[in-house]
């Protein structure tokens, strides 16, 4: 069943949860694009005002689908929590959103109502605005199993149980610790494209100093709280040489320094929570790309490969290139295949539809995401039909 053929009684009870802070255009906006998207007759808005001057406010025909409620100081992420806590229980899922980010269309209500009961996030297909080009692209962040916070749908038991986000990480990488703790309790992430996002994302209050501060600290407290000690040391130098290298090409290697900082002064006060090897392969998506990559060898034999576009995890695709038996080249030319080097949906994507045509054979190392996004590399034409429990359930 479409979801615009979805009747009141199939509908999935949402609550959208929305922070904001000090943008009143923005968050006007956003929320006249979710009363538009139709979301049934019972949806609710909760926007929790992070002390923005003027208040924030809804617009007036919304106010009886919009609850507002006003903090007296800027609480970063713990904003979600009482957002949460206020939605009540009558709301099945929280659509999480930032207050410059809203559903395309009605589908993720379809994508909801078809959940197995075992899957506790489903993480939308986020948009950006087109490039200074016109070309379409995705937002970055995330992992199979990890979703971003301006796209996501959550159980509310499920958020409730593990106690929402950790309002010590402020804003960046407190995704992948709920994320992390909801593969540990059991509870299940995927992707489903029925769920599309825009994300405008406006770039007032954007400090890039800042942003990489928390980015090298948040995904260091992350790595010291569930990675296994075998894995530990390796992830933590990853880690910091990820997030230089992005310092240097923002200009922004001051706050890296600090965070950097703030991380060696409290790393050993984050608690351990060490996952097994299989729940840290799933986390950090070489379950997923030990799947792909395997299928797409099996489907036509590779030598060879050249991993292209490096992104978050890159590290994740070369391990699994390499229990397959596949030599990494540097030359895409001289390579069997190229293989996209990212485990975030996003950039993958994006980064896969951009070799189309430079390489007669383009693999993405995410079966999932490429396939729901009606994509055909080997990869994905390989696993055609099995569904994403299957994969899941092989990893």
């Amino acid at each position: 069943m479409a979801a615009a053929e979805l009747t009141t009684t199939d509908l999935p009870t949402v609550a959208f949860v929305l922070p904001t802070r000090n943008r009143p255009g923005q968050l006007a906006t956003t929320l006249e694009r979710i009363a538009a998207v139709g979301a049934g007759p019972s949806w609710r808005a909760i926007v929790v005002d992070n002390a923005s001057s003027p208040p924030a406010h809804a617009p007036k025909y919304l106010r009886d689908r919009v609850e507002v409620v006003r903090l007296n100081g800027n609480r970063g992420t713990a904003a979600r929590n009482i957002g949460v806590r206020r939605a009540g229980p009558g709301a099945a899922w929280i659509v999480m959103l930032d207050d410059d980010s809203w559903p395309i269309d009605a589908g993720f209500l379809a994508a909801l109502r078809d959940m197995p009961d075992d899957v506790g996030a489903v993480m939308a297909d986020v948009w950006l605005e087109p490039d200074a080009d016109g070309n379409p692209r995705r937002e970055s962040g995330g992992l199979p199993e990890v979703f971003v916070g301006c796209g996501v749908a959550i159980r509310r038991e499920a958020y409730l149980a593990l106690g929402g986000y950790d309002a010590s990480f402020g804003y960046y990488a407190e995704e992948y610790d709920l994320a992390a703790k909801l593969l540990m309790a059991g509870w299940r992430t995927v992707f489903d494209d029925r769920f599309r996002v825009r994300h405008a994302k406006v770039e007032a209050g954007r400090d890039m100093n800042a942003i990489l501060g928390r980015l090298v600290r948040n995904n260091g407290w992350v790595i010291q709280r569930y990675a296994p000690d075998a894995q530990l040391a390796e992830r933590l130098a990853e880690n910091e040489r990820r997030y230089r290298e992005i310092a240097e090409r923002e200009d922004a290697l001051a706050g890296y320094e600090a965070g950097l900082a703030e991380l060696g002064a409290t790393i050993a006060s984050q608690l351990r929570t060490p996952m097994s090897e299989p729940q840290w392969d799933r986390f950090t998506g070489v379950a997923a790309a030990r799947v792909a990559l395997g299928r797409a060898a099996e489907a036509a034999p590779m030598r060879t490969a050249a991993v292209v576009e490096r992104g978050k995890n890159a590290w994740a695709v070369e391990r699994a290139l390499a229990e397959v038996g596949v030599a990494m080249v540097d030359e895409p030319a001289a390579a069997d295949a190229v293989v996209i080097g990212t485990m975030s949906p996003g950039p993958m994507l994006d980064a896969a539809a951009r070799w189309r045509g430079r390489h007669e054979r383009v693999i993405v190392p995410w079966v999932s995401a490429a396939e729901v996004a009606g994509m055909e590399p080997v990869a994905v034409a390989a696993a055609k039909q099995e569904d994403a429990r299957g994969v899941d359930r092989a990893a």
